[in-house]
């Protein structure tokens, strides 16, 4: 059979008008858009075009974008961008409230920043995952510089109350960044409604080219530069503009504004399926996440009695990509830090996948994928020795939570 691809979390297909869009650029209009000359001057009204459909997706003005390599990129320059200007003055150590489910951009950023006298405090979240804007506001002080709280989480796509703790961090004269690269294309974003001066976006979640993404910096806002070099970027990204991906960006932001009511309704309706079927036809899962507050293309299921890594791979020899978690953490045996920090013990936070629909998915594809999941979870189970001695009886059902 075909493959089924539901792993959009981790990255999306390359919309066809995209691809159109950026060909010129990858061949004859291949001028530098810091040139003078007529080449450079249609690879900056490309640029400049792009700018204005990325900024129109999330509300902003053109000027407020600063295109970079990608949403890590866009994340290391809010965080160490914030802390490098306040570090520069005068006064006590910095202080950075973040949350505990972030993205790994995020935290080991956070990370790197407290091994260097920065504060930081990380934020707790209740069984779904969501941040508790009370303990944003407890957390507060009148060292805190930055205030990072995600807009929606990449595995349970739980969405965060960030306007709520953006009018907290205003009150307490800290600048507040959110990480929305899972958020763009799948629900509004407004970074007025949001209240937010630092936002974090990617091209490839939005079906767009890999190795590009945009920071947006509310006017205003005092923040250092990431990477020193040329003028490009108004000073505040130096390097050479990639004129294609930018392009491309650009392009997949205005389909993805044009698209976004009819792909959230669809996803969600597909997405509920799914999870109907699981929980009717397979025994012994537990539905991770926010009930009504989550992405509508996201479901994490957690698998009583197995590795969600044997399911992942028995799926893959089924032709369906799925994921256990982030794609970033790949490769890590360690169980998800955003199951642990809801709660949940290590044995069941490796019980768990995620499937995150996109544009193309069909109802045939989730009735099919209904099937082999059922298949697959039996043949792993009746391999599972915690499985067998469940049927037996020596041991009560594990529970999918701590």
């Amino acid at each position: 059979m075909a493959y089924i691809y539901f792993d959009h979390n981790a990255t999306t297909p390359l919309d066809p008008a995209v691809l159109e869009a950026m060909m010129p650029f990858l061949h004859e209009a291949h001028g530098n858009a810091s040139s003078f000359h007529s080449p450079g001057r249609e690879a900056r009204e490309a640029v400049d075009l792009a700018r204005k459909q990325v900024a129109s997706l999330i509300g902003a003005q053109p000027a407020e974008i600063v295109f970079t390599s990608g949403g890590t990129e866009a994340d290391n320059h809010a965080l160490r961008g914030v802390i490098a200007r306040v570090k520069a003055g005068a006064g006590q150590p910095p202080h950075l409230v973040t949350s505990a489910i972030e993205h790994p951009a995020v935290l080991n950023t956070a990370q790197m920043l407290e091994q260097q006298g920065c504060a930081v405090s990380y934020l707790p979240v209740d069984e779904y995952g969501r941040v508790r804007p009370e303990d944003a506001r407890s957390a507060i002080n009148d060292a805190t510089a930055l205030v990072s709280v995600m807009l929606a989480n990449n595995e349970v796509g739980t969405i965060q109350p960030v306007a709520a703790i953006a009018a907290i961090a205003r009150e307490r004269k800290a600048i507040m960044h959110t990480d929305a690269v899972q958020g763009l294309g799948r629900i509004p974003v407004d970074v007025d409604a949001l209240g937010v001066d630092l936002l974090s976006i990617s091209a490839h979640k939005v079906y767009g080219p890999k190795g590009i993404g945009a920071l947006y910096i509310r006017r205003g806002t005092r923040i250092a530069p990431l990477i020193y070099g040329g003028h490009q970027e108004r000073r505040r990204r130096g390097g050479t503009e990639n004129v294609p991906a930018i392009v491309g960006f650009g392009r997949a932001c205005e389909l993805a504004g044009e698209l976004l009511a009819e792909s959230a309704a669809r996803e969600a309706r597909l997405r509920d399926r799914l999870e109907q079927g699981i929980r009717e036809r397979i025994e012994h899962v537990r539905i991770n996440g926010h009930p009504s507050e989550r992405l509508p293309n996201t479901l994490n299921v957690g698998f009583t009695f197995v590795e969600g890594e044997s399911l992942l791979m028995n799926l893959d020899i089924e032709r369906v990509a799925v994921s256990t978690g982030s794609a970033c953490s790949s490769g890590d045996l360690q169980p998800s830090h955003v199951l642990l920090a809801m709660g949940f013990e290590a044995e069941a936070a490796h019980g768990t996948l995620r499937f995150s629909l996109g544009r193309r998915t069909t109802e045939e594809e989730i009735a099919t994928v209904l099937d082999v999941l059922v298949r697959v979870v039996a043949r792993v189970r009746a391999m599972s020795p915690m499985y067998r001695d469940f049927i037996k009886g020596r041991r009560p059902a594990a529970a999918s939570k701590a």
